[in-house]
């Protein structure tokens, strides 16, 4: 049926973590849900009780669901996924947190491949803590790549305060393993789905991206390293010859030095730690991960579990909202790509 907002599923990530304690943060401002419907996924009395109620919290009262197809627009919605009562210790991950974790995504993800939603933002989750027979994936991109069955996707740092986004080409795999994954084919895959998205996820139509060197100084002309040389530049030669702003390799220390960042919509790291060291160190209380590629939405936070702040009511809710806000603005600029210009 047709809404005016869009439905976000919160999966509630480790329990043990900080995802209910920034989750909650998030609901406390009334005005979120002028801008979507969220749709926690966990118990939402044994999610939140514990944390400190203000005064003016009418809005804080939750409709516990079964069926998400029974949510209420300007109401919080909670949807059931586990039944079992556990005992939670903050700080301290156990295989029951893990196993809520997977259930909470796993219910979330499921809605939304029905089309019951219209977008997912995923709290955090301990990688080791999370796996299982049903979840032998690195993460929630992997995970999410596999469920949606596209072939590949994008992890894409967004702090759109700072105009600030860098995505990279391989993710979490080993520091040894990224020259033999580093292909053309793949490089070739990541640079269009960071084209596309740029357009189709953020409105720039003609999208100015730079591309980083895998060595130190870009290889140095081959000195330090050849697969700039052999892997990198032609690839960016044919992006650019057939009309696209795509530019580099750069060297990743000055590049980030000088801030050469700011001239460019976005920036394509090659490994998972030369885009998000850099991301992190000037956006970690505000910065997004997008998941680029994919048919639907999915945000969430740049940070971890952090369970050494869990239980002191101490933690930063900023990411969360940012991934929310996103989550809405991508949903919103989808939405009309998709309306005929006549309807516009």
């Amino acid at each position: 049926m047709p809404h005016n907002l869009p439905r976000l599923g919160f999966s509630v990530g480790d329990l043990a973590g900080i995802g209910p304690e920034v989750i909650y943060k998030t609901l406390l401002d009334e005005r979120l849900l002028k801008i979507c419907t969220p749709v926690i996924y966990g118990t939402a009395t044994a999610l939140f009780d514990d944390f400190p109620t203000p005064a003016d919290s009418e809005h804080l009262q939750f409709r516990q669901l079964r069926d998400v197809a029974d949510t209420a627009p300007g109401r919080l919605n909670a949807v059931t996924c586990w039944d079992e009562d556990f005992a939670l210790a903050p700080g301290q991950p156990s295989p029951a947190t893990g196993a809520a974790a997977r259930e909470s995504l796993l219910a979330a993800a499921r809605d939304l491949k029905a089309g019951k939603l219209d977008g997912i933002v995923t709290a955090p989750i301990s990688k080791d803590n999370t796996q299982a027979d049903n979840f032998r994936y690195p993460g929630h991109t992997e995970f999410l790549t596999s469920f949606f069955e596209a072939p590949e996707s994008l992890m894409f740092l967004v702090d759109e305060d700072a105009a600030l986004r860098i995505a990279t080409v391989t993710g979490h795999i080993p520091l040894k393993d990224v020259p033999a994954k580093l292909t053309a084919e793949l490089l070739r895959t990541k640079i269009t789905l960071l084209l596309k998205s740029l357009k189709n996820d953020f409105g720039i139509l003609k999208p100015r991206i730079a591309v980083l060197g895998l060595n130190p100084h870009a290889g140095e002309n081959g000195l330090l390293g050849k697969e700039e040389g052999d892997t990198v530049s032609p690839v960016i030669q044919q992006f650019a010859h057939d009309g696209h702003l795509v530019f580099g390799p750069f060297p990743a220390d000055g590049f980030f030095g000088t801030q050469q960042f700011r001239q460019f919509d976005a920036t394509l790291a090659l490994y998972h730690d030369q885009g998000l060291i850099p991301f992190k160190l000037m956006a970690f209380e505000r910065g997004v991960n997008f998941t680029a590629g994919l048919n639907v939405v999915r945000t969430s936070p740049d940070h971890g579990t952090a369970y050494g702040l869990a239980g002191q009511y101490k933690a930063d809710e900023s990411s969360f909202r940012a991934a929310v806000y996103l989550a809405c603005d991508i949903w919103k600029q989808r939405r009309e790509n998709a309306e005929p210009r006549s309807a516009r």
